[in-house]
């Protein structure tokens, strides 16, 4: 009887240890599509403008992609150092701009957010914090464009 009540704790600790085990959840994607009623160059500029006062370096293809580096944390030399080692978030965009007509565009636009809790932690996917969500980055874009 002995036996069989140790092996029933046994099980149960090491069931217990292994549901800790893992890492935490990878977070869902921060995606957005819109469907904007503006030309497409038109919107282009507009997201280029608000990525770059975001404190993002913008790239643009011939295709209707921006592409964007890391986002400056702070405007200083020390930007990199905070955001390879010290810093406890860094984020950087991607956007689709598919022309519809004349008048309108589709865009799809996705964050990808990176984070970390200490100094010696090394950095995972995390959840965007909601000034550079793309829900937000949306909103700045209509905005810009007076959509709003």
């Amino acid at each position: 009887m002995r036996t069989r009540v140790s092996g029933i704790a046994a099980f149960v600790l090491v069931s217990a240890l292994a549901g800790c085990a893992g890492g935490p959840p990878a977070p869902e994607p921060d995606v957005m599509e819109v469907i904007l009623p503006v030309p497409a160059e038109q919107v282009k500029t507009a997201l280029s403008d608000v990525l770059t006062q975001g404190g993002y370096t913008v790239d643009q293809d011939d295709a209707g992609n921006l592409t964007t580096g890391m986002r400056t944390e702070i405007r200083s030399p020390w930007n990199g150092l905070l955001r390879w080692r010290f810093g406890v978030g860094k984020s950087r965009v991607e956007a689709r701009v598919i022309p519809q007509d004349d008048s309108s565009t589709r865009l799809r636009l996705q964050v990808f957010h990176r984070g970390k809790n200490g100094i010696f932690d090394s950095w995972e996917d995390a959840e965007t914090p909601l000034p550079q969500s793309a829900a937000n980055e949306i909103r700045l874009l209509k905005n810009a464009l007076r959509l709003l």
